[in-house]
């Protein structure tokens, strides 16, 4: 058994900094539910060469090293039913990793303080480039 085994991670992040982070997890033994924008996904699914597949299957290596061992769920978090949908499955998460702009969540009620309120033992980390108050911190 591993060591994370049981952990739920609802991961709501893209590129290198959230997904790298979560992948540690899901090595651990965490069930990690990455939740990617329909038709699109993360933008490193489409950062090759080198590519894994083909045609409509074909995906970048990148992404696939960054999010090994984790379930992709596609939902369109900017549609009503899509949050509520997150809100549901972070009821049930133990951990919430996310690397959006400061405050981008917050339209969607899927913020820190609105999750949390719902599910008052989630553990929730936010990834940014510059911290979550400051003068730069509204910065990608």
């Amino acid at each position: 058994m591993q060591s994370l085994s049981g952990l739920v991670v609802l991961e709501f992040s893209r590129v290198l900094a959230g997904p790298w982070c979560t992948q540690q997890l899901a090595d651990l033994g965490a069930d990690v539910v990455k939740v990617e924008r329909p038709g699109q996904g993360d933008d490193t699914r489409h950062w090759g060469p080198p590519w894994h597949g083909e045609g409509e299957d074909r995906v970048a290596a990148y992404f696939l090293a960054a999010n090994r061992g984790k379930r992709s769920a596609a939902i369109d978090i900017a549609e009503p039913e899509g949050a509520e949908t997150v809100r549901l499955l972070a009821d049930r998460a133990d951990v919430v990793v996310e690397n959006f702009k400061v405050g981008a969540l917050a339209r969607y009620g899927l913020d820190a303080a609105t999750l949390r309120a719902r599910n008052p033992r989630l553990v929730y980390a936010s990834i940014t480039g510059f911290g979550q108050d400051g003068p730069r911190a509204h910065q990608a």
